[in-house]
């Protein structure tokens, strides 16, 4: 049987994880979040990793609070890139396999196609910074390592846009959301069935094609088109309103294309990636708002 040792395990990501686990009885998996170890702990996680064999590490943690890391920039830099290198490091002195989960905050956005894997990333946030920086510190320590960046993430578990603008839709008349950012949403639930299908085809000795991977949900979108269709959803009478980013002020800029190619994601591994729409509606069906 194989070892998975789950970072972030309470996380959206980590969560969807847990829940599709008990599908996977060829593998043993281990959930772990801060409270049972602290990341920035460098001598318990040395111990923690190192005194069982994990085949398999997936890293969900991240300091994802995009905007507070404008000013806490020392706590973004250490879970996004210095606990990513003690991870890398114990994953190579191990023989353990990394999955590292990376975002589109790590490209500045001046796009007007999809992005692939091997465009120059220029992150224009302290989190994108620290995300390109964790990437960097996997690619450099492992050869066998998998990056795989996504983007607009929601599910049922945790704080996300998807809660968030269902919770107001049903309480106010009005909402302004921003209209000019395009991007496409990812259920976490479907990058989670997407990591899975790596771990088995490499722990099976099928494909195994380590490097940096895309992964959304397919179709693009604005924040805006993501707010109207889940207020629709719910028949909520709200009125949602277009705005520019120029109107809505936040401390890190966003990009404003970060749609991602998936081609690559595709071809090497045959995942078939839901439409967001149908995940989407596929969510918002489990959730009671």
């Amino acid at each position: 049987m194989k070892n998975i040792l789950v970072t972030g395990g309470n996380g959206q990501l980590g969560s969807e994880l847990r829940e599709l686990s008990g599908k996977y009885p060829a593998f043993n998996f281990t959930f772990i979040d801060i409270a049972e170890l602290d990341l920035l702990d460098e001598a318990a996680v040395r111990k923690f990793v190192s005194s069982q064999h994990f085949d398999f590490i997936i890293n969900c943690a991240a300091y994802t609070a995009v905007d507070k890391a404008e000013e806490d920039k020392d706590l973004c830099k250490k879970v996004n890139a210095d606990s990513v290198l003690l991870l890398a490091v114990l994953a190579r002195e191990n023989n353990s396999r990394l999955i590292h989960i990376s975002t589109d905050y790590v490209f500045d956005g001046e796009f007007n196609q999809p992005i692939d894997e091997t465009a120059v990333p220029n992150p224009g946030s302290v989190y994108g910074r620290t995300k390109l920086e964790g990437e960097q510190h996997v690619l450099r320590e492992l050869k066998n390592a998998y990056v795989i960046r996504t983007a607009w993430v929601y599910s049922t578990f945790g704080k996300n846009f998807v809660k968030t603008i269902g919770g107001l839709a049903k309480q106010r008349p009005e909402l302004t959301v921003v209209a000019d950012q395009f991007g496409s949403p990812t259920y976490a639930r479907d990058l989670a069935i997407a990591i899975m299908a790596i771990v088995v085809s490499v722990a099976e000795g099928k494909k195994d094609e380590p490097g940096i991977y895309h992964f959304t949900n397919e179709g693009a979108i604005t924040w805006y088109d993501f707010a109207v269709f889940i207020k629709d959803h719910y028949g909520f009478a709200c009125k949602v309103k277009p705005i520019k980013t120029h109107e809505y002020k936040t401390a890190a800029a966003r990009p404003k294309f970060s749609v991602l190619d998936k081609t690559k994601i595709k071809k090497t591994f045959g995942i078939e990636i839901p439409h967001w729409s149908q995940s989407l509606r596929e969510c918002l069906n489990k959730l009671e708002l």
